[in-house]
């Protein structure tokens, strides 16, 4: 028997399930697709559009990551220059004293030759004493150690990048990373576009990208939210190689410098102020940095 035709309005419904379910299918594809993209996208590119820093308010209590700081209204100028105990090599196994000594390639010149870093007993005991995480704190002591071979007159002190750096982004931790074991931080942390609004300044795009991720406008990278335009310029590695802004060692570096610029000696109460609202022309920025420098300063 030949099989049995089905009726004309079965068939016309079959073929018009078809393309209905490949449509779904297809559609179901992409909100899969397209919701993940917008995840990696919120991780990385957006971490910071509706974050604002924090403020070292009067009898402010600790935070994560954070310390108690004095008024504002006590402090009239930077906090005393802090010590910095330099590893010396004792503290090195064979290898990494090989690797220390070897010499370095033509690409690694402008780094400074064997960049000093600071002991490990002298981080385990400032970290646990000022609630700095042990690897951030790393890269400011090693700033203050190459600027005082680099520049002495300048006499940066790290406190000073320690109070940029909790005021920027809680030490690399905001948008819920936090800075690896080579001095990455394990989310890039890109600020709000800088195209006029939220109090911010239209600077247009300067690096095509490269840094921020944004072709239209410019936004501040890395722990120490340097602006591409700014980093062009300012940035230095501290062990060799291309500079990253999101290397805790590169920009502390970076932001000594910087900080250091124009023959300021960051003793001076003046140029201290000077060098602070350059970096932000804010006074509340200011009044909040001053705070967390001094506290951590008071604690190490």
């Amino acid at each position: 028997m030949g099989k049995r035709r089905a009726p004309r309005g079965d068939r016309t419904g079959d073929r018009g399930r078809g393309p209905l379910v490949a449509a779904c299918a297809a559609l179901a594809v992409c909100l899969l697709v397209t919701g993940g993209l917008v995840y990696v996208a919120n991780r990385i590119s957006t971490a910071l559009d509706t974050w604002s820093g924090p403020s070292a308010a009067e009898g402010s209590e600790p935070e994560d990551g954070s310390i108690e700081t004095p008024p504002h209204d006590g402090l009239t100028a930077p906090p005393s220059t802090s010590e910095v105990t330099p590893d010396d090599g004792s503290e090195r196994g064979p290898e990494e004293e090989a690797v220390a000594g070897a010499d370095t390639g033509a690409d690694e010149q402008q780094a400074p030759a064997g960049a000093p870093r600071p002991s490990g007993d002298w981080l385990d005991e400032v970290a646990e004493s000022t609630t700095i995480p042990r690897r951030a704190l790393e890269g400011y002591a090693s700033a203050q150690l190459v600027l005082a071979e680099e520049q002495p007159s300048c006499r940066l002190s790290w406190p000073t990048l320690a109070g940029i750096g909790y005021v920027e982004t809680r030490h690399g931790t905001h948008g819920g990373g936090e800075i690896g074991s080579d001095g990455l931080t394990t989310v890039d942390i890109i600020g709000i576009p800088l195209d006029g609004t939220n109090n911010t300044r239209a600077i247009r795009d300067t690096d095509g990208g490269r840094y921020d991720d944004d072709t239209e406008w410019d936004r501040a990278v890395g722990p120490m939210q340097f602006i591409p335009g700014t980093w062009v310029r300012w940035g230095a590695s501290l062990e060799g190689g291309d500079p990253d802004p999101h290397s805790i060692d590169d920009a502390a570096l970076s932001a000594g410098r910087y900080l250091c610029g124009g023959g300021r000696d960051l003793t001076s109460a003046q140029d201290w102020e000077s060098a602070i609202l350059t970096y932000n022309s804010s006074r509340t920025y200011l009044n909040d940095v001053l705070a967390y420098a001094h506290a951590y300063a008071d604690a190490s």
